[in-house]
């Protein structure tokens, strides 16, 4: 048996990123910047991508009027980081700016696949966490508890704090009044998946 074929790839070449190489790139791949390195992700399933909608449903629905919900959108740190998370909040003022710089958003919120564990619990957070970002959110869809919400909160020592880490229905204050039926996305989820749990 021979081995495939496999011809050199630009994407391999090159191993310190800036947002302006972002431009030279194809425009149908999803594409982030963590701290110079490029991360080409899959399109997530329908699924993780349903969990998105219905968190943004929930934030929108109380959202202040000066601040708008949306889903997959680029966050502007600096010429090596540009992250985009699932859903995010930002001002209002913004709506036709893309990427976003990281200062106008009060939220970020990621979920989990399992590609991205290690990243969305670690990298981001660290990252998200120098350039100021008050508010970042992890869903995990894959726990034995069922899907669970970690919320973590920007403290004066520029670090993120876990604030609580939940499967039960979670109510907040901050960034704004909100409640996540966390119990209700969880029968959706196996309502989706006829009853079974994803394969991780």
């Amino acid at each position: 048996m021979t081995a495939a074929l496999q011809l050199p790839s630009p994407l391999d070449e090159k191993r310190d990123w800036t947002v302006d190489d972002l431009a030279s790139l194809p425009k149908d791949l999803r594409y982030e910047l963590i701290d110079g390195r490029l991360v080409v992700s899959p399109s997530p399933t329908p699924l993780h991508q349903d969990l998105g909608v219905r968190l943004l449903l929930a934030l929108e629905a109380v959202c202040p009027p000066d601040l708008m919900v949306v889903t997959d959108l680029s966050l502007r740190i600096d010429a090596r980081s540009e992250p985009r998370p699932d859903v995010v909040v930002i001002d209002r003022k913004l709506v036709s700016v893309s990427p976003v710089p990281v200062e106008a958003a009060v939220l970020a919120v990621e979920v989990i696949s399992p590609d991205s564990t290690i990243r969305d619990l670690h990298s981001k957070p660290r990252m998200l966490a120098k350039a100021g970002l008050p508010n970042y959110w992890v869903v995990d869809p894959f726990h034995a508890e069922g899907i669970v919400l970690a919320v973590f909160r920007l403290g004066s020592d520029g670090q993120y704090a876990l604030v609580t880490e939940t499967h039960r229905v979670f109510e907040t204050d901050v960034p704004f009044p909100v409640t996540v039926d966390l119990p209700a996305l969880e029968v959706r989820r196996r309502m989706l998946l006829g009853g079974s749990l994803p394969e991780v």
